[in-house]
């Protein structure tokens, strides 16, 4: 992880001579419509939102949830849902949990994933050429720092991906779930929780997104200390707005709906060239 790296969005000369270019894109794709529709509609009301000790049983059945592509605020009035469903002909589980073993070790890797919003990718323990591991193996267990945009709003953080079964989430030889928490890159503070299930259906697959921020109780007396510092001027500088808001989780499942069809429309091409 090199601190230092610049940060950019799109591609610059050495982007463009890695081996993988050819799927670069000037833009990414928008999101699918059912993310659209969620965008310019009104939040989902609160009684409506599973609570984050709910989401095993919300992505574990087998059948659609009630709101699977949405946003809005628990009924705590803090906690910040976000969901969104996309489509993906022709992709399988197999291939996200590739991605998300492969993606983290160069910053080009992340751009392509939408380089509208991504800035930089970094990983922990560079774990993505290390000999006799499986793809999950690669990803679970290791913390991922990335710069992106959200919402125009520019998102340092850092996201420890999680074994799935420890919070009771199912996964298969053809369903995976990709879970992790989100914390700041900067301040000791755990913003979050993100979970996505990919799973198959009829000529491909689907992903099931979900977020949720502001959880109660994850926030430290340290991390609140170091909040504070930065306020007097003390501390470092904060990219990130804290809390979150609901619009924030607007702009994050619009953004999820825009990476996730995008990326999906070559990572079979790409999986077949590099897995």
């Amino acid at each position: 992880m090199d601190l230092d790296e610049p940060r950019y969005l799109g591609y610059k000369p050495a982007d463009l001579a890695k081996p993988y270019a050819k799927y670069m894109r000037s833009s990414t794709l928008p999101a699918q419509q059912q993310v659209v529709d969620a965008y310019f509609g009104d939040p989902v009301p609160s009684d409506r939102i599973p609570t984050f000790d709910r989401l095993a049983a919300d992505l574990n059945r087998a059948d659609h949830s009630p709101v699977e592509t949405g946003y809005g605020t628990l009924p705590d009035g803090r906690t910040v849902w976000a969901a969104a469903l996309t489509r993906m002909p022709g992709v399988t589980a197999a291939m996200w949990d590739w991605w998300f073993g492969w993606h983290s070790g160069e910053s080009a890797r992340y751009r392509l994933w939408h380089p509208d919003a991504h800035a930089y990718a970094g990983l922990l323990r560079d774990t993505t050429t290390a000999p006799g591991l499986t793809d999950r193996q690669r990803y679970i267990g290791n913390t991922s720092y990335v710069d992106e945009f959200i919402g125009g709003q520019l998102e340092q953080l850092a996201i420890s991906f999680l074994d799935p079964a420890g919070a009771g989430l199912r996964t298969s030889d053809t369903t995976t779930v990709v879970y992790g928490r989100v914390a700041s890159a900067q301040l000791p503070i755990a913003l979050g929780y993100l979970a996505h299930q990919v799973r198959p259906v009829a000529g491909g697959a689907e992903m099931r997104s979900r977020f949720y921020l502001n959880i109660p109780g994850l926030t430290s007396v340290d991390a609140l200390a170091a909040l504070a510092a930065h306020n007097r001027g003390e501390g470092p500088a904060l990219a990130q707005p804290l809390p979150f808001t609901a619009e924030f989780g607007r702009s994050l499942m619009e953004h999820c709906g825009r990476e996730m069809n995008h990326l999906a429309s070559f990572l079979p091409a790409l999986y077949a060239d590099y897995h």
